[in-house]
């Protein structure tokens, strides 16, 4: 399974499963919630995924470092500031916040599978293998921030 590892572009993955979530609310049973309610709550869901995206995407910018998470190795420095203050990974917080938005919107029961699984495949083949590269590039910083900031939140 390591021929997986930081292959495949996290936002291609978001579309992906953003897709088989629809596919998914297709059948089953739905969210008793009406339609203007769960449109409204998904959409606020979605919102604040994409601000902490846009959080992590622009401590990036600032410290003039690599967002690619298919090169990590790339990478120059180490972020602590800003989002990465709460989470080590707020880019991969703000897709999976947005895929919740999206299953609320869908309203299919089924659709919240999509959000988990997301966070399930991107632990294990991209932030995974990434914090191993962190370690080596940065060592011992690193392993501090790793110790003082949860992966997630």
């Amino acid at each position: 399974m390591k021929s997986l590892e930081n292959r495949i572009p996290p936002p291609i993955l978001v579309v992906i499963c953003g897709a088989g979530m629809w596919g998914l609310a297709q059948f089953g049973p739905s969210i008793p919630l009406g339609r203007p309610a769960r449109l409204g709550i998904g959409v606020a869901v979605c919102v604040l995924g994409v601000l902490v995206l846009a959080a992590g995407f622009l401590a990036f910018r600032n410290a003039r470092t690599t967002i690619d998470p298919v090169n990590i190795g790339r990478a120059s420095s180490l972020v602590r500031t800003g989002i990465f203050r709460l989470t080590r990974n707020p880019m991969y917080v703000g897709f999976t916040v947005m895929l919740l938005g999206w299953a609320v919107v869908l309203g299919g029961i089924w659709t919240m599978l999509g959000p988990m699984l997301f966070a399930m495949f991107i632990t294990r083949f991209q932030i995974v293998p990434e914090e191993r590269v962190m370690l080596e590039k940065f060592g011992s910083e690193y392993a501090a921030y790793r110790a003082s900031t949860r992966r997630w939140l």
